[in-house]
């Protein structure tokens, strides 16, 4: 008896259209857990990584969490990996909602996709039953409309995982939308695209057969006492939502202000908060599957820039979109939200795109020449919404310059532009600057899918919150250098076991190491103790360490640009900077790695991974 993971992998091949299963072998679980864990496994042994991202070949992995589709709190999530076509690199987005629950109802954990299809096509997971259906009517269509199409061509209670144009257009900041309006998405890396590149507009899954759970009753006790606890302490998240920390972050000198410049903001974050959405544009509240906090919250207008209702613009896509571009209309903020919703875009890369673009119309390094006409000024409505709907189409200026990020623009652009973007590894910076907290200095440069702050959460403890089995009870300086690699090691190795077991990150602070492991234990059967869960996360992220480094990747990436190692003019962090050089050799020796940033033998050993 499987306990908690269902024991079977979907694999399609588009080219052949030949639909088979593989097996999953309990010591894999207990060793890697599945989401991005076990992924990590397959794509290292399996993939030829000196593919391009676009190559048929390339494998694309959907993998559901080991405690996904379960009462565990939080249990929603499933991981989409990749080489990345915006990095070259590892790349994992996780995602979550209902469908990934709904995805393990139907009796698999996940689904290997390989080849291309000579045409647009659509997976149908109806319980065990896999289809590939013709989806030539649907190219073209964005992802909200092709959620209710495909709804009605199949099941009314199926759910869809789509891609929009921008995926179709293989821009490198494609996302995959999941649940139609409520788009829950797999963003980060543009993993839409290397959908797009198959030709795979969505899949949509229906199924009934759910997981089983070795204590059943003993779980129940447990949440019993634990569920009123979580959420007391994430209140604000279950009023307000992600949006509702966004003046608290301005007021910490985290925010990202006019492409990463500014360090002060406070009167324009104020309009386009959580807490301003809540008192105008909030319509109500959204749970992700077993989640007691309900932080995604649906909105509503018919504002002078156009019509939106669905998911609201979350904490990233608030500051990224709206103080990153010094756009403080908050009507502005939600449609272009929906937009890239609609469309497939990452809302982070997007932002930072449009932030990139619009200093460069500023210091003259593009023109109204090369745009056509376009003035993109600082949070001008017409240009954002413009270029945004350009970098799905592949149209205008925004599709040949911006629709691959602002790395590449940079390099299409030239003329000295790589230094106004803020990137490591290739991967654009999410909303959480490092001179806020220098601890994501740290956590950013080492990342393995390039500047990720979801790898550490190292921050949250800045804002108070606790890790008792850590014995992280009191907030650390968010500037002082020298306890930050042992918080980043620790907080890493324990976030890396978050995406592997489907459950979300902003349990952070709110449930212990020790607490996960109850529950890891009283569904699978396993008898394991925090110790030992953290062994877990450190072997994943030394595998996928492994994974970049076969790619060219070691200590001379685990970089901050120029940029963000520049002191910000105002704000809390007025003239703080990280030192990185500091950090990182004590960094390394706790990971047991060595100088060029390489793990070692002897601790690949420890972790069963030589």
């Amino acid at each position: 008896m499987n306990y908690g993971y269902q024991g079977k992998i979907l694999e399609v091949d588009l080219t052949t259209q030949k639909i088979s299963q593989r097996e999953v072998r309990k010591e894999e679980v207990r060793k890697y857990f599945m989401g991005s864990g076990l992924t990590a496994k397959i794509l290292s042994e399996e993939a030829d990584l000196s593919l391009d991202p676009f190559d048929p070949a390339n494998p694309l992995i959907f993998m559901a969490g080991l405690l996904t589709g379960t009462m565990v709190p939080t249990a929603c999530k499933l991981s989409v990996c990749s080489k990345s076509p915006l990095t070259g690199i590892w790349n994992e987005s996780t995602v979550g909602g209902h469908w990934p629950a709904q995805f393990k109802f139907t009796g698999y954990d996940g689904i290997i996709i390989k080849g291309k299809s000579d045409k647009p096509v659509y997976l149908w997971i109806n319980d065990a039953k896999c289809e590939i259906r013709e989806a030539k009517s649907l190219w073209g269509k964005d992802t909200f409309e092709t959620s209710e199409l495909l709804k009605k061509e199949t099941d009314e209670k199926a759910l869809v995982a789509a891609i929009g144009p921008a995926g179709e257009n293989l821009s490198r900041i494609a996302s995959i939308v999941f649940d139609g309006m409520n788009a829950r998405n797999a963003a980060r890396g543009g993993p839409g695209a290397v959908m797009g590149s198959k030709f795979l507009k969505a899949i949509v899954v229906k199924g009934k057969k759910r997981p089983e759970i070795k204590d059943r009753e003993a779980l129940r006790e447990l949440l019993k006492k634990e569920i009123p606890v979580i959420k007391e302490k994430a209140e604000g998240l279950s009023a307000f939502g992600t949006s509702g920390g966004a003046v608290a972050v301005e007021a910490f000198g985290d925010l990202p202000i006019k492409n990463w410049q500014l360090g002060s903001w406070e009167e324009g974050i104020k309009r386009i908060s959580g807490q301003r959405m809540r008192e105008t544009i909030w319509v109500r509240h959204y749970h992700c599957f077993a989640c007691p906090i309900g932080c995604a919250k649906i909105v509503k207008g018919n504002g002078k820039h156009g019509k939106f209702y669905g998911h609201y613009p979350e904490y990233e896509t608030t500051a990224l979109l709206g103080a990153n571009c010094l756009n403080d209309d908050l009507e502005l903020l939600a449609y272009v939200n929906e937009l890239c919703n609609r469309f497939g875009l990452d809302s982070i890369s997007t932002g930072n795109t449009l932030a990139f673009a619009m200093e460069c119309y500023e210091k003259g390094k593009i023109t109204k020449k090369e745009t056509d006409g376009l003035e993109i000024k600082w949070g001008a409505p017409k240009a954002m919404i413009t270029l945004i709907n350009q970098i799905a189409k592949r149209e205008g200026f925004g599709g040949e310059y911006l629709a691959d990020g602002p790395v590449k623009a940079a390099k299409k652009i030239g003329k000295e532009t790589a230094e106004l973007v803020s990137q490591t590894k290739g991967l654009d910076y999410p909303a959480h600057d490092p001179r806020g907290h220098f601890s994501m200095a740290l956590s950013y440069a080492t990342s393995v899918r390039g500047a990720c702050h979801l790898e550490g959460l190292t921050y949250f403890l800045d804002r108070g919150l606790k890790i008792e089995d850590f014995g992280y009870v009191e907030s650390p300086d968010q500037f002082r250098e020298e306890d930050k690699p042992e918080i980043t090691y620790n907080l890493q190795n324990f976030l890396s076991v978050y995406n592997p077991l489907g459950i979300c990150k902003f349990l952070m602070g709110r449930a212990e190491p020790s607490q996960i492991a109850r529950w890891v234990n009283r569904v699978t059967g396993f008898e394991m103790d925090k110790k030992e869960l953290l062994k877990v996360g450190e072997r994943l992220f030394n595998l996928k360490r492994l994974y970049d480094i076969k790619l060219g990747i070691s200590g001379k990436d685990d970089v901050l640009p120029k940029r963000l190692l520049t002191a910000k003019p105002d704000g809390k962090a007025k003239g703080k900077v990280p030192d990185l050089e500091k950090m990182l050799p004590e960094y390394y020796k706790l990971r047991g790695w060595d100088e060029k940033g390489i793990p070692t033998k002897e601790r690949l050993k420890e972790l069963d991974l030589v």
